[in-house]
């Protein structure tokens, strides 16, 4: 009696967007914290609470160059008893029919209530006449007026740009508490790659993925801690592979995840112990999108073309990275209307580079996954869903920031 040979298994259906990336968010942790010098600290991640050790500002100060008075009407001359400067307060205290003349973010002297400019003023002769009504707290800025003592200024969770990084200067701070920022390994993966100014061979073609992907890691905060390109051969697959594995936390390689003879990454990974989450998305440019992790390192196959390699870094390890260092891991998402027509694909989901002005998305030129130009003045990809026709020019389509 023959064996009957066992039935063929099903296709896997390619997950779409959202599947991949909720799977990628699952499988990543927060990376450990650590001190950082606030000088070191731009583009870092906060992993505790800053509170304000002090008020800020820590006294009443002039908010103009002008005269510290008491406040009341127009017509007054006053006898100027002393100056306050920035950082050299004056000795004198302000009394009745007295005025101090006093610099922008100086010490409000004691008497004083207030500050008349110095264009609403006339000085002479160790006398000054005030031309303008003073009221009450005029031109003063008070103590906790921009930060409280005691109170959380900045929260975990915070990106430190240039503005947050000042904000924990004035706070009391030299040192911030953030998460350790991902150690990255990129592989690029193909006999026809050169690097950057080499003279180009027949077929050869310059490895611009090796560069952008790193780009990108770091503006998303990661650390480049190597980089290989690898020949298109298994065992030059491997090694590439396993010396990326021993060196980071998320390991990103491009090309060799298809299924041609000379693509040797899925079973690279495989024979190197990654245990494969997902591979294939119902994506446009980037279906041969593959992830995996082993142990607590993430590991992305992006697919080869430059712009499939940029868009789905952006889609997927972009997130994972943000995940790592405890920020926000959803990139923002809104609505926006096609200056032109797009025609849908049948079964996937096509990211379209755009331009966003005034609620308006313009394509950036050609789409091919090869047009790496499409990315230069890209904001945003255009998510056109799947399905038949087209969007017509007008058509309302998901956007997500780039």
């Amino acid at each position: 009696m023959c064996a009957m040979a066992p039935a063929p298994r099903p296709p896997v259906r390619p997950l779409s967007i959202d599947e991949a990336r909720a799977r990628v968010l699952a499988a990543v942790r927060p990376l450990p914290a650590e001190d950082v010098a606030v000088e070191e600290a731009l583009g870092r991640v906060l992993a505790g609470d800053v509170a304000a050790a002090h008020d800020v500002p820590g006294f009443a100060n002039s908010a103009m160059d002008g005269f510290a008075v008491r406040s009341g009407p127009a017509g007054r001359r006053l006898r100027l008893v002393g100056e306050s400067r920035a950082g050299a307060p004056a000795e004198a205290e302000v009394g009745e029919g007295q005025a101090v003349r006093i610099s922008t973010g100086a010490l409000l002297p004691a008497g004083a209530d207030a500050v008349l400019q110095l264009e609403l003023a006339r000085e002479d002769d160790r006398t000054v006449t005030l031309d303008d009504d003073v009221a009450p707290g005029r031109n003063v800025r008070f103590p906790g007026e921009d930060l409280a003592s005691g109170a959380v200024v900045l929260r975990a969770g915070t990106r430190l740009g240039a503005a947050a990084v000042g904000v924990a200067v004035a706070a009391g701070r030299s040192r911030v508490r953030c998460a350790r920022r991902p150690a990255i390994a990129i592989v690029t993966t193909g006999d026809e790659l050169t690097a950057p100014g080499d003279a180009l061979g027949p077929g050869a073609l310059h490895d611009s993925n090796a560069l952008t992907l790193a780009a990108l890691a770091t503006q998303a905060g990661a650390q480049i801690v190597r980089t290989a390109r690898s020949r298109d051969t298994a065992a030059a697959t491997r090694a590439a592979l396993a010396g990326a594995l021993e060196a980071a936390d998320v390991v990103v390689a491009s090309g060799g995840v298809s299924v041609g003879p000379h693509d040797h990454v899925k079973d690279a990974l495989r024979d190197l112990g990654v245990e494969e989450a997902f591979w294939r998305v119902a994506l446009r440019p980037g279906r041969p999108t593959w992830f995996g992790t082993r142990g607590d390192t993430a590991v992305f196959g992006l697919p080869g073309n430059p712009v499939s390699a940029m868009v789905t870094f952006a889609l997927f390890a972009r997130p994972a990275l943000a995940a790592m260092q405890g920020a926000a891991a959803l990139p923002r998402r809104g609505r926006a209307r096609l200056a032109v027509p797009v025609t849908r694909h049948p079964d996937r989901d096509e990211c379209v580079r755009v331009r966003i002005e005034d609620g308006v998305a313009t394509p950036t030129g050609p789409q091919g996954s090869h047009v790496l130009t499409s990315m230069l003045g890209a904001d945003a990809l255009a998510i056109v869903a799947r399905g038949d026709g087209e969007v017509p020019a007008g058509g309302e389509v998901e956007v997500e920031r780039l």
